[in-house]
């Protein structure tokens, strides 16, 4: 079942840049769902094969990555963001590629 603010969500998503991280709960704030930071990890394992988004990108608040360590998913999310060039140290991501957008981006790029 698809909720109607899934696609805010993916938006949202779509915007975190290559390199950048972004929490759950920032990207449920940006997406307008302040306080909906388990929606944002609903809608990302939700989202259409067909609609590649950069899930990777996202970490919880704690700047660790969102799987458990020795997970395949947390391996790949690693793998994923060490060749965009972030640094991660364990499970955690270092704190210089939390992605703090401006306001000329969102008003430009988000469409909801």
């Amino acid at each position: 079942m698809t909720s109607a603010y899934y696609p805010q969500i993916w938006q949202t998503v779509l915007q975190i840049p290559a390199g950048k991280v972004a929490s759950y709960g920032q990207i449920a704030d940006l997406a307008g769902l302040p306080g909906r930071a388990r929606l944002v990890g609903k809608a990302l394992g939700a989202a259409p094969k067909e609609r590649p988004l950069p899930w990777h990108r996202v970490v919880r608040s704690n700047l660790q990555l969102a799987f458990s360590l020795g997970s395949t998913e947390a391996n790949l999310q690693r793998e994923l963001l060490l060749v965009e060039g972030v640094i991660v140290r364990g499970l955690k991501v270092d704190k210089a590629a939390l992605w703090t957008p401006q306001l000329h981006e969102l008003l430009f790029n988000l469409k909801f």
